[in-house]
């Protein structure tokens, strides 16, 4: 019986999906090793233009927003806040871009969220948690832009 086509069967049409494990987030210059949830989108204002008749004739735009926040554990928070001066916080960093790419099969597909501040800083912990992490809003002062 002949086995040619043995390695090139794939399990479904999609071969490898993509999770967590394919994610590589870059921010400030590095990959960030210690990041346990990433969270971005974007909308844009629409709004139905009605004339004669119930039904639109058309429609018009409005203002663009993109949000996004980064969930980081304490010590890659404590990393970022050591190449500070002393007394500074994390919202005095300059505006950076967040580069995420999803790796699958032999590609990669790449979002980059421009112009990102870190809008402020805490701390949640209770009794119980075995890791400190923190999720941190950002102000994306510029656009997403999918798959670069």
């Amino acid at each position: 019986m002949a086995e040619s086509n043995k390695y090139t069967t794939i399990a479904n049409k999609f071969g490898k999906m993509q999770g967590w494990n394919s994610v590589t987030v870059n921010m400030l210059g590095r990959d960030v090793e210690g990041v346990t949830e990433l969270s971005y989108d974007d909308s844009q204002e629409m709004e139905g233009a009605r004339g004669a008749g119930m039904f639109f004739v058309g429609y018009g735009e409005g203002n663009y927003e993109a949000k996004a926040s980064i969930t980081l554990f304490k010590e890659e928070v404590d990393m970022l806040q050591s190449a500070l001066p002393k007394g500074a916080s994390l919202s005095s960093i300059p505006a950076f871009n967040v580069v995420v790419e999803y790796d699958r099969d032999l590609t990669k597909v790449r979002d980059v969220i421009q112009y990102c501040k870190i809008k402020g800083r805490g701390v949640e912990v209770k009794q119980g948690d075995k890791t400190i992490a923190y999720k941190f809003d950002l102000f994306v002062a510029g656009r997403i832009l999918w798959n670069v």
